[in-house]
């Protein structure tokens, strides 16, 4: 997971965030990509779902990092007297793919999956597709260079993760290196991972995909050889819509207009229900006791308390911790709200749930403590 802190796009969002920018880490919390991750592994029950859409977004930047390096190489590794007519064309190609790509980062209003309602991301993942399929594509040969040959860099690998080198370098963004950081390989491997893990029948974290789209992808990488990340726009789409339908309303209840989570709900409700039934207990034998006023005003404390938890548990919100800007990650594990749209929804839901709480305490109270007592 990304450990950096995400921001917010242009200015303030009014309005709550769609999945696509959660995904892309647009968000803060409690709304955000880790608090989503969260739900689904303790809630929903279907992390292997995201992590398969975060691994194929990996991929995509596995290998526009690549292509971005094998230009560096192509103009700054391969001597003047030696760039020939492949070698420009190479340039030319990867000079267009650059643009692309620089082009399909400018923030976009329209979200979406990984092609479906974005064109300018469909856009660069063709492209970068188009480029990786390419064979002409490679880095020239030359006396001083020390990139692989082209046969090197077509061979399938054995399936294998990443080497840490590869991805201390990724993660450093150091591109103050000419060499290539990140060989064809490693795009190849990081493919089959990807098969390996989510998509073949009886992987270590199967996903449910359409049998038609299960079967092209394994056919692209495992008889066409193919690794770009086109391979895998189809089976993204499908388990973004699939998380979109199934999974984000409730997350977005969850965070969006609540603060803490089910075990904390379930726990307000059991110790709310004790309490009420000690006040209404304690009531009704100071009642039929004949005891004074004074005395019964005591039950102001099971009331109060009984009715302040089953309040927030109907609301699946705490409102005085909605007041100072606290949210529950996990079980008494709470952190700020910083997404400014969710803070208001909050705050005003906040007010709303404590003008019900006080109503319905001082409803009870006022019956229990000034009704006639009568001894028995």
């Amino acid at each position: 997971m990304d450990s950096r802190t995400p921001t917010p796009d242009d200015g303030v969002r009014n309005r709550l965030p769609t999945l696509f920018e959660v995904l892309s880490r647009r968000t803060l919390a409690p709304v955000d990509l880790y608090s989503f991750y969260i739900y689904m592994r303790d809630y929903q029950r279907s992390v292997d779902y995201l992590d398969f859409w975060l691994d194929v977004s990996q991929h995509m930047s596995l290998c526009r990092h690549y292509v971005r390096e094998l230009r560096r190489s192509i103009l700054l590794g391969t001597p003047d007297h030696e760039k020939g007519a492949g070698s420009v064309r190479s340039s030319q190609a990867l000079d267009n793919y650059t643009y692309d790509a620089n082009t399909a980062r400018r923030p976009s209003t329209e979200q979406g999956p990984s092609g479906r309602h974005d064109r300018e991301k469909a856009e660069d993942s063709e492209g970068l597709s188009a480029f990786l399929r390419n064979k002409e594509n490679q880095p020239p040969r030359s006396a001083g260079s020390q990139e692989t040959s082209r046969d090197d860099l077509e061979r399938p690998p054995r399936p294998s993760f990443m080497t840490a080198e590869t991805s201390q370098a990724l993660n450093s963004n150091n591109n103050s290196s000419p060499q290539t950081t990140v060989s064809r390989a490693d795009i190849r491997a990081s493919a089959e991972k990807i098969l390996y893990t989510f998509l073949l029948p009886g992987a270590e974290r199967e996903i449910i995909l359409p049998q038609g789209v299960l079967n092209e992808i394994t056919n692209s990488i495992e008889t066409e050889g193919r690794d770009d990340p086109e391979v895998f726009d189809a089976a993204k789409d499908y388990v973004f819509q699939a998380m979109e339908r199934d999974a984000f309303p409730g997350f977005l209840r969850m965070k969006a207009l609540g603060n803490i989570v089910p075990p904390s709900m379930m726990l307000r409700l059991i110790v709310g229900l004790v309490s009420m039934f000690a006040g209404f207990w304690a009531a009704f034998v100071l009642i039929f006791l004949d005891k004074s006023r004074n005395e019964r005003a005591w039950l102001v404390l099971p009331f109060t308390i009984g009715v302040y938890l089953l309040m927030t548990h109907q609301y699946m919100l705490d409102p005085i911790l909605a007041l100072v800007g606290l949210s529950e990650y996990t079980f008494m594990v709470f952190s700020r709200i910083q997404e400014p749209f969710v803070r208001t929804i909050l705050n005003k839901r906040a007010l709303f749930c404590l003008m019900w709480i006080i109503l319905i305490d001082a409803a009870i109270l006022c019956l229990f403590i000034f009704v006639p007592g009568k001894r028995l």
